[in-house]
């Protein structure tokens, strides 16, 4: 069960936002797959290549609530540098991040984790609630690329999983 879906929303302060949920089976349990989560740093490896994604932030990074991880990446060539925060960090269950400053408006993404039911896989689920820059103009960018890149992204980072993760033998 892989599925990415896109739907409008509302935020009190924003106004139109979007809702992206993309969930995805791994044949493996939570104790095997939280700690590649757990590594910012495997966040690169998530990334397509053409973004030139790279974490910022030295390794070890010690995963918390309140630690702030910079990245930079380029979006369609223009060099861009992304800051966030870790929210809420509840391993193996859940971690929430949030866009301190970056390309979006509003960037603020939670993954959970929750065991298949015989225990054996772990659904994996991305909850990212965001706005493109641009304000009055938001809807059209979303709509003419940002929408379709950040769907593919995660098309991207699906396939590359699945290599990662494995049915076990």
């Amino acid at each position: 069960m892989n599925d990415i879906t896109v739907s409008p929303a509302h935020d009190p302060k924003l106004g139109r936002i979007w809702l992206l949920r993309a969930t995805q089976v791994l044949p493996q349990p939570r104790e095997a797959v939280f700690p590649f989560f757990a590594d910012a740093h495997n966040l690169e490896k998530l990334t397509p290549s053409f973004l030139k994604f790279n974490v910022l932030t030295p390794k070890p990074i010690d995963m918390r609530s309140g630690r702030e991880i910079r990245y930079k990446l380029k979006v369609r060539g223009v060099p861009i540098k992304w800051k966030t925060t870790i929210l809420d960090w509840d391993p193996p269950h859940q971690f929430v991040d949030n866009q301190d400053s970056g390309p979006y408006a509003l960037w603020h993404h939670t993954h959970t984790f929750e065991p298949t039911e015989d225990g054996r896989g772990t659904i994996c689920t991305d909850t990212v609630r965001y706005r493109p820059a641009g304000w009055l103009l938001a809807p059209i960018v979303n709509k003419s690329f940002v929408q379709r890149d950040v769907v593919n992204i995660f098309r991207y980072r699906f396939k590359k999983l699945e290599e990662i993760f494995p049915p076990s033998p």
